[in-house]
């Protein structure tokens, strides 16, 4: 039980900075940047990287533009399933455990803004790339993550992924 305790306390501490950096550099950006607006700290660097003050009601990337509802609805199922499952989809996997907390700190970070203000902030603007914010790169790292995890473990286990 003390293990399991310590998970969750891993879980909800790495979720939580996620949240919390999330959302403060979102609110910095809508408090310093009109829609639309560009900044970058020099000139030369804004064709390379900048911020942008953008919205998006679709996910990750500016796909499913308009499915606002359903991108509400679907990382509230996400977070449940995870403070569910998540001592058996991590257990003793320590990457396993990171992946998961960015994931869950990068849903509840866009699941706020959602609920809030109607659609997520984006501001991470990357060359030609979609505009995106910290929880989107969570997510992202996270998914990479839990794919290397994934990996390594069947690597060490091969009869168990027969």
């Amino acid at each position: 039980m003390k293990n399991k305790l310590k998970s969750y306390l891993f879980l909800a501490v790495l979720a939580g900075v996620i949240i919390v950096l999330d959302q403060f550099t979102k609110n910095l950006v809508r408090m310093n940047l009109a829609y639309g607006e560009v900044w970058s700290p020099w000139e030369w660097l804004t064709p390379y990287a900048r911020v942008v003050h953008w919205y998006n009601t679709g996910v990750a990337f500016g796909l499913f533009q308009g499915y606002g509802l359903l991108f509400t609805f679907l990382p509230m199922v996400v977070v449940v399933f995870i403070l569910i499952f998540y001592s058996r989809l991590a257990g003793e996997n320590w990457w396993m455990r990171v992946a998961i907390g960015l994931e869950l700190g990068g849903a509840v970070g866009n699941l706020i803004d959602r609920i809030r203000i109607g659609h997520v902030t984006d501001f991470i603007s990357v060359g030609n790339f979609a505009v995106f914010n910290v929880a989107d790169a969570s997510i992202t790292v996270g998914v990479v993550v839990m794919i290397i995890a994934l990996w390594v473990e069947e690597k060490k286990n091969p009869s168990q992924s027969e």
